[in-house]
Order: C-alpha cells, then structure tokens, then sequence
C-alpha cells in the first residue's frame, strides 16, 4: 500500500480549522495525511472528530508577544523536523508567519502561503509598517503564495508585499459555499428539526414546536414574528464582528437617516448578527442608538446565520477591508442582493446592479441612498435575488473549490 504524503494544515487557532475550513480538511485527507496544527481553545478535538484527521497543539498568539512567538517557532521547528511534512498550508496571519519560517528552516519542499485579509490595509504608522513587514517575510519564506482572491492579489503587488507568481485558486474564496446547506428548504427543515433554536433570551421554543407540526411551516415568517417584523418591512441584515471598520458608524446613520420621525416614510427594519468587540469599538453613541432602536434587533453572535439571512430581504455589509468575505456568498447563496463597499473580495463576488449593489466605503450617504433605492424598488430586488444564487452556484460552488485546490497539490 503506497503511503499518504503528509499535509500539515496550520492556523494561529483551532477555530479557524474547524470553521473557516469545515469539510475540507476530510475531503483531502482522502488523498493526503492530514495534521491540523493550531493553538487549541477547546475546539481541536472537535476538529479531528468532524474532519477524522490528526491534530497536533501548538501554543500561538495572535497577538504579537517576542518570548511566546520565539518559543512557538522553536515548538514548530521540532514539530516539522519530527513529522517532515510534504506540504505545509498556512493561512491566518501570525500561524503563517512562524510556520512558514520554521518549514523554510526545516526545509519543508512545499511551503503555501494562503493570504486572506491583510491587516496593514486598516493600520497606520509604525504598527503597518511592522504587518507590512510581516507580510514580506511570510511570502518569502513560502514557496507558493495563493491570494484568497484579485484584489488581495493586485494589493500584494501594488504594495510590493512579494514578487512571486500569484496564482488565485479558481474564482477565489478559502472554502466556497456549500449551496445545499446554504439555502431557504434547508433552512426550513433545520429550523423544524432544531430543539435548541433560541432566538434571543427572552423566546422559548414553544412557537416552533407548534409551527413544526404544520407542513406547511415557512422559516422566513416564523423568524421574522419573533423579530417582530411585519410583512410589509423591508429588513436588512448584517452579519459580523461589529466593530468600527465594519461600517457600523455609517449603517447606523444611514439607518437613522431612514427612520428618523421628520424623514421616515419607509418601513424598514435592520437584524444584527454579531458580538460588540474593545478592539476597534464602536462609538458608544453608536452602541446606545442600535440596543435602544425599535428598528433594529441585536441577535448576538449565531453558530448558525441562515435563519436571520432567511428572514432579510438584503445584506448590508458596509466593511472598510475584507480578504474574501464568506457572508456575502453566503447570504447569495440563500437569495439576498447585498449592499458592499467597493473593497477586496465584495467586489469580486459583487457584480453592480446584478446581484447587488457597489458604494465607496466610509460613505454614510451613498450607504443610505443604496438602502432607500432597494426599499423602493422591490422588483429590482427580486431581479438581482435570482440571480445571486445562480452566480454563487457557478464561480464558489465548495465542491469545486476543493476540487480545484487538490488539482493545485497535485501539480507540485
């Protein structure tokens, strides 16, 4: 029996493997050993239960720490001389950067570097010249460089980053989009067959358990009355970190602007997914303005975003920076235009007027304006809806990533 060429596949942390790569992993491990190699915060097991691979603990901080990163990129020298891996994969910022020295040092033949979101686009001063650095030195030591998409390629040239060959693995994305998961009937039959649904703290289950026993339950009804949204409000969502670059500040006063009591003659809602961050706040204003608002409902961080996505008419996602951002595919794949920033990634997967519509990031007022002019044009809406799904199934389909990638592999 031929044995399996080792693949090491390396994050800064666990929860990177287990959801930013979810399925792939065990899809290569047909063809390759597989070692997930990452800090754990709990979640490592988990990543070899559902991806059936080996995982190996290594101590990282995504934080930049001398002692604890020398120690990490001592631990990762042993760990590459004991194993000799064939290929090493690294993606996330400080992972890659001191796995990719530490398999330049151990001579691993196959070092991939996969770059995602850089880090020094939102920085300034002597923090981005110090990730500019860190960027040079992990293309450097890798001896392929796969930007996650053409604008991160275009970035990694234009700011002199490397002068290696890029090569952008079939129209982009890490992972792709699983479309038979991301989608309204598998939604719907999770939403039936779930016994842990909460939607926040103050709803019980008990709605769903007598919705459940109809058949002709409808998700996108069902979630919007928890939210208590009427059939007749146009709702956007927006699914992150809410943290200032991700345009909080702008969707706040477009939103205002939109709801205010001299200017509002739209119903509009707004449904936020995601969790308040210190690292890069929100002005408190901004804060007290989406909990107090009885136009917006706060849903917090969701293991699961398809019902909320399921229950908008459209994606706002108002972001200064992204490398390749899986929700716009996501919410794509489940039918919705989305509004984006002409930035990396959104304006690849973005097509203006198509699927969605393109503003200038920073930009409260083309923010709002690109808001009022999807209200007040549902047929429009309903026209780029259709098509953003097909547009999804065709360029991010995950079954093609993955075939795509292992096509990579097997060239070198």
């Amino acid at each position: 029996m031929i044995r399996k060429k080792k693949l090491v596949r390396l994050t800064t942390v666990d929860i990177s493997l287990k959801n930013l790569l979810k399925g792939q992993l065990r899809f290569l491990n047909n063809y390759f050993d597989v070692i997930g190699v990452s800090a754990n915060t709990g979640l490592l097991s988990k990543v070899a239960d559902e991806e059936q691979i080996r995982v190996i603990e290594v101590p990282m901080r995504r934080a930049i720490s001398l002692i604890a990163d020398i120690k990490c990129l001592f631990s990762l020298i042993s760990l590459f001389r004991k194993e000799k891996p064939y290929i090493l994969h690294a993606n996330t910022p400080k992972g890659s950067l001191l796995g990719l020295i530490a398999g330049k040092i151990t001579r691993v033949p196959h070092r991939i570097y996969l770059v995602t979101g850089l880090r020094y686009q939102g920085a300034s001063g002597l923090l981005k010249y110090i990730l500019k650095t860190m960027e040079r030195i992990s293309c450097y030591c890798a001896t392929n460089v796969i930007p996650e998409g053409q604008g991160v390629l275009q970035s990694l040239h234009h700011d002199h980053i490397t002068k290696k060959p890029l090569k952008v693995i079939l129209n982009g994305n890490i992972n792709g989009i699983d479309t038979n998961f991301f989608s309204a009937e598998a939604t719907n039959k999770s939403l039936v067959s779930s016994a842990h649904l909460v939607l926040n703290r103050k709803t019980s289950n008990q709605g769903l358990t007598d919705y459940a026993s109809n058949s002709g339950f409808n998700g996108r009804r069902y979630i919007r009355k928890q939210l208590n949204i009427q059939t007749d409000e146009f709702t956007f969502v927006f699914v992150g970190r809410i943290v200032k670059d991700k345009g909080i500040s702008e969707l706040v006063e477009a939103m205002k602007s939109l709801t205010g009591r001299e200017t509002r003659i739209l119903t509009v809602k707004l449904i936020v997914v995601g969790t308040f961050e210190q690292g890069d706040p929100v002005p408190i204003e901004d804060v007290q303005w989406l909990k107090g608002s009885p136009f917006v409902s706060l849903v917090g961080w969701q293991d699961d975003v398809r019902p909320y996505l399921l229950a908008a008419d459209a994606l706002v996602f108002p972001s200064y920076r992204e490398g390749f951002p899986n929700v716009v595919m996501q919410a794509g794949a489940m039918n919705l235009p989305s509004i984006v920033t002409d930035i990396n990634g959104c304006n690849e997967i973005i097509e203006d007027g198509t699927n969605g519509i393109i503003i200038e990031p920073r930009n409260a007022h083309a923010l709002l304006h690109a808001m009022e002019w999807m209200i007040r044009n549902p047929e429009n809406v309903k026209r780029m809806a259709q098509n953003a799904r097909r547009m999804i199934q065709t360029r991010y389909e995950q079954k093609d990533v993955w075939q795509a990638l292992l096509q990579f592999y097997q060239t070198l």
